[in-house]
């Protein structure tokens, strides 16, 4: 074990960690689970003490004064035992929300590249039910684990102080019983952790066969996708019988294991009393004190089950806690309201390589860009175009000294002030399920409609819109699934054109788009706001054509720049590009 592996927490100190913001509710619970067991444990020598003194002799008067006695602390106990249950549960509930709102906001503090090596589907299963699991040990197995301590801690002496003999042998299958539960903790522990796993996979089959329910309908694959499910499901049912099998051998047998007591103490003890070396009421005290350490001996199994299934969650919700964001404010120098950024940008000997790739995406790119510029990025694919267009809003890691906003390093500038300063539309023109006038002003909640329909205009969505039933409250359904692929796009534009930001990056962000209608939206940006820096990434060369400069990419190097003119004239790849297009252009024609 290396020194740092040392010093990492271990799983109990993770979970008092958990409970330390509601210590004081658990201390409340734990001591009334206490001053309960302090009364059960009390209530058989009453009993004891009742029984002894009615062979002597009987008074009716005495025998209602100790059941009333008897009834007085059985409800005491009962109101103490109910609000223990409530303050230990109630923690449970609370840790729960505190960790599935500290997951949450983790996971938006993560870069794009975690959410593609981590599929939705078993973060969303950490996120519910792994979370659920440790509610359940918090609440559950606390309190029984607490529960079983004090039966043990408090009846065990007053046991012995009435025979130490029979005591000793009543109890004395019990350490073979804690043996039975240490060999099947890790079996519990390791069959828990494939259900969690094989939970994991089949929400990741679900969630990824909604998203995409049109491509299976397109390509027929129903049936393919109905065996695949049946697979994963089949591999759940087999782990959750396999758990089952395990939990329903190991609970009767403790059960049973812990009866013996009971049988043993039966057995002896008749002798003892008939030797007169315990009285009557000892006797059944002793009988009244076994039959307690019965249950929380007997329901050990699901304690351990519980504690496991729990520990194996926390285990993987700490998986996702201690991911450190590649990509954060630590190295912010310039402060947020110091910022009144115009949109230059320069970039010098960029490079950057993605994590465990070969080859640099990006190779030694420099380029500048004058503030109100409208910028081409163009190239074949796997050019590099996107990865450099993500570099801009620090969507990749990228290195100190090589990208620059306005003469501000991109890696000192706070995130929050370096995006508010882009508007970006993605390749992947993503919308939520909520109506077009929502998606449209997401980056500014609440922008009145006046303002929605004017940068829906400038995206030329706005006459379709006016055609919808329900017009800009239309709900665009799940990832905008009701909208062709080119009204999400224009709407996607929309929505960044809504944003006052000196920077606007499109992705290839109207390759749905018609080439006319396209060209059209680039040209009235040119003309008409010439406030924002533009760069467009676009296979439509013609579209190209009409910006201030163009930077042609290359695997990963720049390898043409200048105006639409000056690269005609020049020999190299965007010319070869041009006259591609327009012989493809004549053949169409």
């Amino acid at each position: 074990m290396t020194p740092s592996d040392s010093k990492q927490p271990s799983s109990l100190q993770k979970l008092l960690s958990y409970l330390k913001p509601h210590w004081k509710k658990v201390t409340l619970g734990i001591g009334a689970l206490f001053i309960v067991n302090g009364i059960s444990a009390y209530l058989p020598l009453l009993i004891s003490g009742a029984i002894d003194q009615f062979q002597t002799s009987f008074e009716f008067s005495e025998v209602q004064q100790d059941v009333l006695v008897l009834l007085a602390l059985s409800t005491l106990m009962w109101a103490i035992r109910m609000g223990s249950r409530v303050l230990l549960f109630g923690a449970g509930r609370q840790v729960e929300f505190d960790l599935k709102q500290r997951i949450f906001d983790h996971l938006l503090q993560l870069e794009p590249a975690y959410f593609a090596v981590n599929t939705p589907g078993d973060l969303i299963n950490r996120a519910t039910s792994d979370v659920d699991n440790i509610r359940r040990l918090v609440g559950f197995a606390v309190l029984s684990i607490a529960n079983t301590a004090f039966a043990y801690v408090i009846t065990l002496p007053l046991m012995l102080g009435i025979d130490p003999v029979l005591s000793l042998l009543s109890i004395a299958v019990y350490p073979f019983i804690m043996l039975v539960v240490k060999v099947f903790s890790q079996r519990l522990r390791d069959e828990q952790s494939a259900v969690q796993t094989s939970l994991s996979n089949l929400s990741d089959l679900i969630q990824e066969d909604m998203s995409g329910i049109s491509l299976i309908k397109i390509y027929a694959q129903e049936e393919n996708e109905h065996r695949a499910f049946g697979e994963f499901n089949h591999s759940l049912l087999q782990a959750n019988l396999k758990l089952a099998l395990t939990q329903n051998t190991l609970f009767p047998f403790l059960g049973g294991v812990a009866s013996i007591s009971l049988l043993v103490l039966l057995s002896l003890g008749s002798r003892a009393i008939a030797s007169g070396t315990i009285s009557v009421g000892d006797f059944v005290a002793l009988l009244l004190y076994v039959e307690r350490l019965i249950f929380p001996t007997a329901i050990l199994g699901f304690t351990i089950t519980a504690y496991q299934r729990g520990i194996v969650s926390l285990d993987r919700i700490e998986a996702i806690l201690s991911v450190q964001p590649a990509i954060s404010d630590k190295n912010a120098v310039v402060a947020a309201n110091s910022l009144d950024l115009q949109g230059a940008i320069r970039a010098q000997d960029l490079s950057l390589r993605y994590p465990g790739a070969d080859q640099e995406a990006l190779k030694q790119v420099s380029f500048q860009i004058k503030p109100g510029q409208m910028v081409a990025i163009v190239g074949p694919v796997g050019s590099g175009k996107t990865t450099l267009a993500n570099c801009i809003p620090r969507l990749l890691d990228v290195p100190p000294g090589q990208l620059w906003i306005d003469d501000y390093d991109v890696t000192q500038l706070p995130l929050e002030a370096l995006r508010t300063a882009i508007a970006y539309v993605p390749q992947d023109s993503f919308l939520f399920s909520a109506s077009i006038k929502n998606n449209i002003r997401y980056g500014d909640p609440v922008a009145d409609l006046a303002a929605v329909q004017g940068a829906a205009q400038q995206a030329k969505i706005h006459e379709e819109i006016l055609n919808f039933p329900k017009q800009y409250e239309t709900p665009v359904g799940e990832r905008g699934i009701t909208l062709s692929g080119g009204q999400r796009q224009r709407s996607a534009l929309a929505r960044a054109l809504m944003t006052d930001a000196p920077i606007l990056i499109l992705d290839d962000a109207l390759a749905s788009v018609d080439n006319q209608t396209a060209t059209f939206i680039l040209e009235q940006l040119a003309h008409t706001d010439r406030r924002k820096t533009v760069i467009f990434i676009s296979h439509q060369l013609s579209a190209a054509a009409i910006a201030d400069q163009i930077l042609v990419m290359d695997h990963g190097k720049l390898v043409q720049s200048g105006t639409h003119r000056q690269l005609l004239q020049t020999p190299g790849l965007y010319r070869h590009l041009w006259s591609q297009q327009q012989l493809e252009a004549q053949l169409k024609g």
